[in-house]
């Protein structure tokens, strides 16, 4: 089957032969309809991230179709509509007992950093990673929301966001605009920050209350301005370099919560007492539990919850991460094998 393999960084991205997985026990595989692609990919591609292994098949935000199962599986059948949760946990540790799976103690596998990803035209997962796809729901929206949506889903949560909070979401790609999109159904008043007016246009159409162009203005000063002076309750930074994290945290209001999803190379200074005083804090937030993937499903089939696809076949794969890099993504771009 053909498969985008993963060599090391500086290294290029090609369609390559390579065998088909089997299905063992417990297993599924799925013959791929869409799989997402993530800022992520840019992470290895650059050095920033480095895979359990290589070569690796790349692509952690998948949908597809069952097409074989392996012994011992059950409510997973040939022909079920599924979404992949990219992390396969155990069920069993601490972590996941907790109710914590995303941080699970010892995963079965996690697409696209320990084991194969989506990339490729089929796949073998878990079965327990399988996710059903609500009838009517494009899988190729349904692939986007393995990551962003749930992402978003996971940070909201995180953040603990109450009905009529303040909320910026620093960055409009495809966890941004579905952070606008959780933080309008939760009840909060989403205000989106990026550097690409089409970007904000669509944040806007989403449900943002105000948008701000950091090209055009000093972010801080224009979150103030929107908040009549108060400062932001809660700021998502998404983007996660030195420029950024300093205007996240100008931006935030007394009790703010500063939120870290997204990351970079870059450090970030931070003076205590400038937290201290008043009373701000400094979260984090890391992937979703196979929970928020069934929850963004669920939104998305009952339409509260959308994705602007742009879709590209299998072998324009390098074609579509140059893309995501150079901000012609409007939305989220997805293969298709």
């Amino acid at each position: 089957m053909r498969a985008i393999r993963f060599h090391g960084q500086g290294r290029p991205l090609a369609v390559e032969e390579i065998d088909e997985p089997r299905p063992g026990p417990g297993d599924v595989l799925i013959d791929v309809v869409a799989a997402g692609i993530c800022g992520t990919e840019l992470h290895f591609l650059d050095g920033l991230l480095t895979p359990a292994t290589t070569p690796l098949t790349l692509g952690h935000e998948v949908a597809g179709v069952v097409a074989e199962v392996g012994a011992g599986v059950d409510g997973v059948a040939v022909g079920d509509r599924v979404a992949v949760h990219y992390l396969h946990a155990c069920h069993r540790c601490r972590s996941c007992m907790a109710g914590d799976d995303h941080l699970c103690d010892e995963p079965l596998g996690f697409l696209a950093f320990v084991t194969d990803g989506g990339f490729a035209d089929r796949i073998v997962v878990p079965a327990s990673a399988a996710v059903p796809v609500p009838e009517g729901l494009d899988l190729s929206v349904a692939a986007t929301l393995c990551c962003s949506a749930t992402t978003a889903l996971h940070a909201v949560d995180v953040a603990g966001v109450r009905p009529g909070s303040s909320a910026v979401v620093y960055g409009a790609g495809g966890v941004g605009l579905a952070l606008v999109q959780v933080l309008r159904e939760v009840g909060a008043r989403p205000i989106a920050v990026a550097r690409n007016p089409e970007r904000l246009a669509l944040a806007r159409e989403l449900g943002a209350v105000a948008t701000v162009d950091a090209t055009v203005r000093d972010v801080a000063a224009a979150i103030r301005e929107a908040t009549d002076g108060a400062g932001a309750d809660v700021v998502f930074e998404l983007v996660g370099t030195r420029e950024t994290g300093a205007a996240a945290l100008a931006s935030l209001g007394k009790r703010g919560t500063l939120v870290y999803v997204g990351y970079s190379a870059d450090t970030v200074e931070i003076a205590p007492l400038s937290l201290v005083v008043p009373e701000q804090r400094i979260v984090t937030s890391v992937g979703n539990r196979r929970s928020e993937l069934v929850a963004a499903l669920d939104l998305a089939a009952r339409g509260r919850l959308g994705a602007t696809v742009v879709e590209y076949p299998l072998e324009q794969a390098a074609t579509a991460l140059e893309d995501l890099r150079a901000g012609r993504v409007m939305g989220r771009a997805v293969l298709r094998p």
